[in-house]
């Protein structure tokens, strides 16, 4: 019993721990330098990520990358560049690590910085948690299927075009998920409930880091660091958890390291906690609350939204029959956000376009801005569920009647929810 407890012991799970500490191992003081030096160079240059750009690039010619070595918003946090900076990162923190050790190798224990160092780490991963929370809470980062979407085959949709769809689908399960990453985050403020809700917080972004790599979604980098964050802070405690959960022993309080036994430093600590979570969340409800409203599924639907299937398509005085091999005939008008509308032609071919309506004047114009060419400007009058445009189209004379698609006849959109399924409704 005594061998397998020291085994216990020693365990990796051991290594860092919550706890105050006179006397640190020395695998555990090299442990904590590996970490505090990877995280410390990640957070930083997470928003500073610029100031890498010159030294990733260089890496990148000497390694033969063939990917794209410049910084570029694009809404992907796996370009070529993360991956490098990551590379960089896993280069550079073990020389580091070496040097630090060798230099302060007499120190005895780093309770203070470990103090610090979960503190920071705290402080991002509360942050990630509300902004992904929120963003779900208010359905902005998974809005409801798009019109456009709906038309298109399955097959042709990305694993990511299809996460989004599954996720997009359900306004419930969004809020689910949206209030597990705000409670984990919450949780992680108190000292006292930091265990749980890194705990909490472990469970839900594995979840999400699964679907990233599972589904191709370019945030795998990102959301694998947050595990690992909630996981060094959950570890940090795991001989207490093991005791109770795993070993059904009795837990003993922890005897912490305290930055001041002063009662009115941790009265104002408190306070501050109180008072910037409470910004923060407000500022959290607002900015989803607006952006649910301005481009989120409670927008104001713009002038005839909805599917206009085509039932006349007229060029040039040449009524053209609704060939599937036909590339120049509509097939679909799709109008869902104001400012733009979808082109869906006869081969399934998708061309996105912006799209402006003058009711007072009954006019409305079809453009790209890529383009150089002029706007493209129609009559239209709608009577009811019919449409009929008249204009110049990219030098073309169209003519074009539509009829709108009904959308309550769309079983995704209309299925809902029941309690009583005597079979099973898959379609």
């Amino acid at each position: 019993m005594v061998f397998a407890s020291s085994i216990y012991q020693s365990t990796f799970f051991m290594r860092l721990s919550h706890e105050y500490r006179e006397q640190w191992s020395t695998s555990s003081k090299v442990l904590f330098r590996l970490l505090f030096i990877y995280f410390s160079l990640f957070l930083f240059f997470f928003v500073a990520g610029s100031l890498l750009t010159p030294i990733l690039v260089k890496l990148g010619q000497a390694i033969g990358s063939e990917g794209r070595l410049e910084r570029f918003p694009t809404g992907s946090g796996d370009t070529t560049m993360a991956y490098l900076q990551l590379l960089f990162l896993a280069l550079i923190t073990p020389p580091l690590t070496i040097i630090w050790s060798i230099l302060d190798r007499k120190r005895p224990s780093y309770n203070q910085f470990f103090y610090w160092f979960l503190v920071i780490l705290r402080m991002f991963l509360i942050l990630q948690m509300f902004i992904y929370g929120f963003a779900k809470i208010y359905k902005v980062q998974f809005p409801t299927t798009s019109l456009a979407r709906l038309l298109m085959p399955i097959g042709d949709m990305s694993p990511m075009g299809l996460a989004w769809t599954y996720m997009g689908h359900s306004e419930g399960f969004n809020m689910f998920v949206g209030i597990m990453e705000v409670l984990g985050g919450l949780l992680l403020i108190p000292r006292r409930t930091q265990t749980l809700g890194a705990f909490i917080t472990i469970g839900v972004m594995t979840q999400v880091m699964m679907m990233n790599f599972f589904f191709d979604i370019p945030v795998k980098l990102l959301s694998a660091h947050l595990v690992i964050i909630a996981l060094i802070i959950f570890l940090a405690d795991w001989k207490r958890f093991s005791q109770v959960f795993i070993k059904n022993e009795t837990a003993s309080s922890l005897k912490y390291y305290e930055v001041s036994r002063d009662p009115h430093y941790k009265k104002l600590i408190f306070w501050f906690k109180v008072i910037v979570a409470s910004i923060l969340i407000g500022l959290m409800c607002w900015q989803g609350y607006s952006r649910e409203r301005s481009f989120g599924d409670k927008r104001e639907k713009p002038e005839l939204y909805g599917i206009w299937e085509v039932s006349t398509f007229v060029k040039n005085a040449d009524t053209l029959p609704p060939l599937l091999t036909d590339q120049n005939r509509w097939r679909y008008l799709i109008v869902d956000r104001k400012g733009s509308a979808t082109i869906k032609y006869m081969t399934d071919k998708m061309v996105w376009y912006d799209f402006e309506v003058d009711k007072p004047n009954q006019s409305l114009s079809i453009y790209r801005k890529v383009d150089s060419t002029a706007v493209n400007t129609f009559k239209f009058a709608r009577r009811d569920s019919t449409l009929h445009i008249d204009g110049i189209f990219y030098k073309d004379t169209l003519r074009v009647d539509f009829k709108a698609k009904d959308l309550s006849k769309i079983e995704l959109l209309n299925r809902g929810f029941h309690w009583v399924n005597e079979t099973p409704y898959n379609r």
